[in-house]
């Protein structure tokens, strides 16, 4: 058995972890320092995903498993790991066999997707409640919407190969109770997406979430953190006419109602002006000023310079790290990342152009480090843009302070709006309005 013991009087966490949104526990700490050392002993040369798993014996004691994503140096039979649940690399199983069969036929597209049928079906996912499925039941019961199941009919690619799904269905096979969970990147980043080394990370969404749900059933697990404790109040008026409003939404408030929260900067507009709409947002964790349109005409008016990117934002950022070029513009296409929303990727052949210009503003020592204030200006307005620009190694290679997503976590994202330049939708005035002077993020 791929257990390893953990001698320690660290108490065991109540409930299993939330795996898409998490702090390690010190078990996990415990346990991933001794992974390290395995790490270090094989040296591999790309970066890889690693996660352990802790978990209870049958005497009561801990240990701990641990695996990796995919293939570690091209093989999946190290010895201080789990296995796979499925093992399709056998020079001379049937899955390699028909692999090359299918390359050499003309009507290779529609085999292979058949022998991607197959495989997945060979993966029976168990979950604590000793019930099992395939990948494909499981991925077809998690998508029931009919668009969703007819655009992606299958399951990714790699899906099942990830670490948490190797830990959990290991544990299961050999009736070990699962405790907590973490995983954590290894060596350099990929080129298109940000992972530092020896950064923990979230389980991926588009692959192992479908999965994972099934998996933790019969398991008490972690409320998710995402879908409860969003601000509500905190909301200012900076300032006020009869066609608009600008206001300050504070770090961790919605811009408009999620999935599970009603309440938003859009939900108080509309509490306060009965025919108020947002003519643009601020991400849920980036504060600072937003515009209110009171009525359907000013929201169009504002829409529209929005559209032909002529409102002017200033943002300001804490940046870690020394940005030693005073000034410039970052020019970084952007896409989503399919299988792990809502982060984005540097995508050179089908991601949506993205500039940013940024100024230097001050460089000092904070809490220990050195850290840069940035005044950020967007030229245009994707998802993330600020955030990725200053962490992509193509970009300042320095993440906003706060960032879970592309760098470190703190108290907060220190990234706000500070200043939005347009014009009155009514009047025709060249507006310029300003964050309330106490809500400055750069303080020491």
């Amino acid at each position: 058995m791929r257990l390893h013991p953990l001698h320690t009087d660290i108490a065991k966490p109540e409930r299993f972890t939330w795996p898409f949104c998490y702090e390690p526990h010190p078990l996990c700490l415990l346990a991933c320092d001794e992974v390290k050392q395995e790490i270090a002993r094989i040296n591999p040369a790309e970066g890889k995903m690693f996660g352990v798993l802790v978990v209870e014996t049958s005497d009561d004691g801990l240990g701990f498993l641990a695996a990796y994503s995919g293939l570690l140096e091209g093989r999946n039979d190290w010895e201080f790991f789990v296995p796979p649940v499925f093992d399709a690399q056998q020079p001379d199983g049937y899955f390699k066999k028909r692999e090359r069969e299918i390359m050499a036929s003309p009507q290779h597209k529609e085999m292979s997707q058949e022998l991607q049928m197959w495989l997945f079906r060979q993966y029976r996912m168990l979950n604590a409640n000793g019930e099992d499925r395939d990948l494909v039941e499981i991925w077809h019961d998690y998508h029931q919407n009919p668009k969703i199941q007819k655009k992606f009919p299958l399951p990714p690619g790699g899906t099942g190969d990830c670490c948490a799904p190797k830990l959990l269905q290991y544990a299961y096979l050999n009736r070990l109770k699962p405790v907590c969970m973490a995983e954590f990147w290894w060596g350099p980043s990929p080129q298109s997406e940000i992972r530092h080394h020896g950064e923990f990370y979230p389980a991926c969404r588009g692959k192992c979430k479908p999965v994972l749900t099934w998996m933790m059933q019969g398991l008490d697990v972690d409320p998710d953190p995402e879908s409860s404790g969003f601000l509500h109040q905190g909301i200012e008026i900076v300032y006020e006419d009869e066609a608009i409003a600008a206001v300050y939404k504070p770090a961790g408030m919605l811009s408009v109602p999620g999935k599970t929260d009603d309440f938003s900067v859009a939900s108080w507009a509309k509490g306060k002006w009965a025919d108020s709409m947002l003519p643009h947002r601020l991400d849920l964790l980036t504060s600072g000023i937003m515009l209110v349109a009171k009525n359907p005409e000013a929201y169009h008016h504002l829409q529209d310079q929005f559209a032909d990117r002529t409102i002017k934002k200033k943002y300001l950022a804490v940046v870690e790290g020394r940005v030693l070029q005073e000034h410039g513009v970052i020019d970084l296409p952007l896409n989503s990342d399919p299988l792990n929303r809502p982060r984005q990727i540097v995508d050179l052949e089908n991601g949506k152009r993205a500039i940013t210009e940024y100024r230097v503003q001050e460089t000092a020592e904070w809490e220990g480090r050195v850290v840069t204030l940035l005044a950020l200006y967007p030229h245009t307005g994707r998802t993330h843009q600020l955030r990725m620009h200053c962490a992509h190694q193509q970009g300042l290679g320095c993440p906003i302070v706060g960032d879970e997503l592309y760098g470190h976590k703190a108290d907060r994202l220190y990234l706000q709006a500070e200043s939005i330049v347009f014009v009155h939708p009514t009047t025709g005035k060249r507006m310029h309005l300003f964050c309330p002077p106490d809500k400055k993020i750069w303080r020491f």
